[in-house]
């Protein structure tokens, strides 16, 4: 099994004075314990025949295997002491007392002389007869070395060695073995035998002899390693620490193979991350051996600078470990570069952890990718991925691409640019992994780089990822947006800021952060600086409505560097819902008022430079107090072209500036199929009911010049896929709902998706639900920006499977921002990863209800408004659970609310068990950050079962009442790894007992 630095260790009783010898480690007299048998004067007497004899002076005995050294004549101390009462040691006596109640203390300080400075072997003589692995500490010249695990033996009386490589110096040293207060002990020590230690083969470098640390410790419990041992404890107790840290020397500088010597009897393939010089370079995949005495070899070529350096292997919190090493070659340096090198100064983006359809999967036997893994099964027509990348601006790349072809011939994927075909790729074949570039235009922000399978390919190559010369990190958490955002509250103001809260219903609470600012009258403004080039603005704001609800508009002046800029068109159209959130008119008399926020945008001509001052006044009296929460600034990319395969609307008679639902119905129907796309210049669309898209693109000029806008108030007005492989992109679709309806009204976008279908960098609002797919199969929906809808924003409909939700920024929902749910089938396989969500106001920000193999991960959550959570996965709609749901890596913040038709208060994360039924599908929740919750961090809930329930690695950072709120739940969860601090009552409430299985590393509860 691997190697834990920490056995499961039995407890040694007292010892009864005049008893037999117990089966342990040996009881020493001292002032905790009384003599068991032989009186002083005959432990005397054995010691000084002893010395009559010769063997045990204060000296070591010479034999050819080595120099050995007797415990009994080395230093003790801290409780260790000699004693006799078991057999088959050497010398005088053996060296007991690594008692529990010398933990910490006891020790044994070998004094020996080495004949010149270098490596030599200690190889230790014990008894262990607790049946269980048992701990030590290894000290040279007073420096603790390492951790040692010493294997049980037979009894008492039966001996076994355990040698330990160490680096001295030339004359006397000294090597001491201790128990410390992480060992456990337990053990009786006989003597030590030292030896030189042989020189291991060139370039190869043991584990035994490399810097340890967080958990990784020498062992020697299995067969078949080299030297004097290998390391273990790359446990899920270590899981984020263990490291092994080797120092090696490249004779030159460039990539060189590192073999990786481990064993791995988990039965499955097993991750490390691996390190050069303190940078991670790789995550490598350890495939399983037959048992823990078969070693395997894996090989990295990693890119090392000539003379000393680092090469370590760590158990990050991203690796699944369990695996003990044994040694690393390092082979010779590669200095003639591959067929087509990446260039210098790239970002790297993973295939692996990207969006993908049609055929590939996720692997890993290939040795020496560089994220996660790699995908494979291109070999059929239409396999496909889209893989995540950003740029600081518009303009010219280069792109490469990280592919394996080892057919013996070269094969052909075809590059996409944003879901535009761009070129065929020529990947050469060859060993290992290479690369082929290819010069591209890519717009600024967020790209996506595809690579397919079409018709001519062959596509028979496993793909690594993709580089960009010049390319910028994505965000960890939350998607890569193209604007900076601004909070009022935070800028400078003569206005009045509100003070921070969270009570439904009020302005603050559906504010970002839960403050905003309030424009009193003339004169008062907020402004901001910019800190980057910016050509427009998006402003969230709140007008009072009228006694009526009857729409009234009001100017907000903007200024820049002090001079007008223009006046932007405020309304309470949008805004100001009464009623119980699913049945809302815009009538005061509806009940109490909510979805006060709505945006208002605007493109300047020219462009601002950092540091410009940009001001919001009320220069009119009109419109009464404005509240202002946030500016979004962005610098917006030229129009774009018309791309090839495009017909422009125009030829079809689609124009902008009146209703033309008709002709584009027409023109859509026509290039159904065809592979041509239909392309919407720059201008307003007017469309009155509904647009249906058949197996054909639309796209527009880019969201700031083309936009598709509903003149059908609460109707019908929005674009309807009714199946194939559909593509939208580059627009806005901005709908005429000024409140939600159940029974009447339409998403912006609503339909079913076949694989490889794309909507790309759309903006929607104002409708009752931005997108509504029904369902979704292989639909990779990147890049939205959804605000002011009075349902979901993205919704994955029951049969989806296969998609992605990603890179999008979902605002002020009036359900939940994003769902994926099991109403009318199963949802499985569908992922929503890096999004940023914000203010739902009467639901979630992410629900996951029901499914399997679906996962949540990397997302931004803030600011839940009411009756929902940041994150649920719940059975209260829809179908059961039919597999795993992951959540993993998000940031919850100031999430969780208050239902007021329940009168009970909701978590951050809700795992909420409900009509639908038990949940006994694994749920696992690992390395979420879960920061100051509104009420409980984490609720369990309600009147069912929660089982298979994981965290691991969670931080819960503050919550207004506890940190785990377990409530009318049965079933069981195991917590490791997780930190509780800042709670407002407790910890953990848990009044019915629930099972609460305690894994290690948990602190705070």
């Amino acid at each position: 099994m691997p190697e834990s630095p920490r056995g499961t260790r039995l407890p040694t009783s007292a010892p009864v004075p005049g008893s037999a010898p117990a089966p342990g480690p040996a009881s020493v007299p001292g002032p905790a314990s009384v003599p068991r048998t032989a009186p002083a004067a005959v432990v005397a007497l054995l010691a000084l025949l002893a010395a009559l004899v010769g063997w045990t002076a204060l000296r070591a005995s010479a034999s050819p295997a080595g120099a050995v050294y007797e415990a009994e004549s080395a230093a003790l101390s801290g409780g260790a002491a000699v004693a006799t009462d078991h057999t088959g040691y050497s010398g005088a006596g053996f060296v007991g007392g690594y008692t529990d109640g010398n933990k910490g203390s006891a020790a044994t300080t070998f004094s020996v002389t080495a004949a010149s400075a270098g490596g030599y072997v200690s190889t230790l003589r014990y008894a262990n007869g607790t049946t269980a692995p048992q701990t030590l500490s290894v000290y040279v010249n007073g420096a603790r070395l390492t951790q040692i695990s010493l294997p049980a033996t037979a009894d008492w009386n039966t001996w076994n060695t355990f040698a330990t490589p160490v680096t001295l110096t030339a004359g006397g040293d000294t090597i001491a073995y201790r128990f410390d207060s992480t060992d456990s002990g337990n053990v009786n020590l006989d003597d030590i035998t030292l030896t030189a230690a042989p020189a291991p083969p060139g370039g190869q470098y043991e584990a035994e002899s490399a810097a340890l640390s967080g958990g990784a410790a020498v062992a020697a419990d299995h067969t078949g390693f080299t030297g004097a041992g290998f390391v273990g404890g790359y446990t899920d107790g270590n899981k984020g620490s263990a490291a092994t840290t080797f120092s090696v020397t490249a004779a030159s500088a460039g990539s060189t193979p590192v073999t990786l010597r481990y064993a791995n009897g988990t039965t499955t393939t097993r991750t490390l991350s691996v390190y050069v010089n303190g940078t991670k370079a790789v995550t490598t995949s350890l495939p399983a051996t037959a048992d823990w005495n078969t070693w395997g070899t894996v090989t990295e070529n990693l890119t090392l600078k000539a003379g000393a350096n680092t090469v370590a292997y760590r158990f990050d919190s991203t690796d699944n470990g369990n695996v003990n090493l044994d040694n690393i070659t390092v082979g010779s340096t590669t200095t003639t570069p591959p067929t087509t090198p990446p260039p210098g100064n790239g970002q790297t983006y993973d295939a692996a952890t990207a969006f993908f359809t049609g055929g590939p999967s996720v692997a890993t036997s290939i040795s020496g990718y560089s994220g996660s893994g790699y995908l494979t099964g291109f070999t059929a027509q239409g396999a496909q991925t889209q893989i995540d990348t950003a740029v600081p601006s518009a303009g010219a790349y280069t792109v490469s691409v990280g592919y394996a072809n080892s057919t013996g011939s070269a094969q052909t994927l075809s590059l996409y640019l944003n879901g535009i075909k761009d070129s065929r790729l020529s990947l050469p074949a060859g060993s290992g992994w290479r690369s082929v570039s290819a010069s591209v235009t890519l717009r600024s922000g967020l790209n996506l780089i595809g690579l397919q399978h079409d018709s001519g390919d062959t596509g028979d190559v496993a793909v690594d990822g993709v580089t960009i010369d010049g390319g910028t990190a994505l965000a960890t958490r939350g998607a890569t947006l193209p604007y900076t955002e601004y909070r009022a509250a935070d800028a400078t103001t003569n206005g009045t800021v509100l003070p921070a809260g969270r009570a439904y219903p009020s302005l603050a609470s559906e504010a970002t952060g839960r403050s905003a600012v309030q424009l009193t009258g003339t004169g008062k403004y907020v402004q901001i600086t910019l800190t980057k080039p910016a050509d427009s603005v998006v402003v969230r704001y709140s007008i009072p409505d009228t006694s009526d609800g009857s729409a009234i508009t009001a100017p907000l002046t903007l200024y820049a560097g002090g001079s007008k800029v223009t006046d932007l068109t405020l309304t309470n159209k949008y805004s100001w819902l009464y009623g119980d959130g699913y049945h809302d008119t815009n009538s005061p008399a509806g009940g109490s008022g909510h979805h006060f926020y709505d945006d208002v945008r605007y493109r300047n001509s020219g462009t601002w430079p950092a540091g410009t001052v940009l001001k919001l006044q009320k220069d009119s009296t009109a419109g009464g107090t404005y509240t202002i929460d946030t500016v979004d600034t962005e610098l917006v990319d030229a129009a774009y072209a018309m791309p090839a395969g495009y017909v422009s609307a125009a030829d079809y008679g689609v124009t902008p500036g009146g209703d033309v639902t008709s002709a584009l119905n027409s023109a859509l129907s026509r290039l159904s199929g065809t592979g041509q796309g239909l392309w919407l210049p720059a201008g307003t669309y007017g469309i009155s009911g509904r647009v249906n898209l058949s197996d054909v693109s639309l796209r527009g000029a880019g969201p700031w010049y083309t936009t598709v806008q509903s003149t059908a108030e609460n109707g019908d007005g929005g674009l309807y896929a009714t199946g194939g492989r559909n593509q939208i992109a580059d627009l806005s679709i901005f709908g005429d709902h000024t409140f939600r309806n159940n029974d009447q009204g339409a998403p912006t976008i609503e339909g079913a998706f076949a694989s490889g279908s794309l909507v790309l960098d759309v903006w929607l609002e104002h409708a009752k639900v931005g997108l509504w797919a029904v369902p979704a199969t292989g639909l990779d929906a990147a890049g939205l920006r959804v605000r002011d809808i009075f349902a979901d924003g993205v919704h994955l409909h029951g049969g989806s499977t296969g998609s992605r939700v990603e890179q999008s920024d979902v605002r002020n929902t009036g359900d939940d921002n994003i769902a994926l749910d099991t109403e009318g089938g199963d949802v499985t396989a569908c992922t929503v990863s890096h999004n940023t969500v914000q203010s739902p106001i009467q639901a979630n920000g992410i629900g996951v209800y029901g499914g399997g193999n679906n996962v949540v991960e990397d997302n931004a959550v803030s600011d839940t408004v009411a009756f929902g959570s940041g994150i649920t996965v719940s059975t209260a709609f829809g179908q059961n659970f039919s597999g795993p749901t992951t959540v993993r890596d998000n940031l919850l913040l100031r999430t969780g609310s208050h239902n007021g038709n329940w009168n009970s208060d909701i978590g951050a994360l809700w795992i909420f068990a409900d009509a639908k039924g038990d949940i006994t599908q694994p749920v696992n929740v690992t390395g979420n950050t879960i920061k100051d919750s509104s009420y409980q961090a984490v609720l369990l809930s309600f009147g069912h079962t929660i089982s298979n329930l994981t965290l691991d690695h969670d931080t819960i950072d503050g919550a207004g009442t506890y940190g785990f709120d377990i409530n009318n739940v049965t079933g069981a969860m195991t917590v490791s790894n997780t930190t509780v601090s800042g709670t407002g009552s407790a910890a953990l409430n848990n009044p019915g007992g629930y099972t609460v299985n305690r894994g290690p590393g948990n602190s705070g509860f």
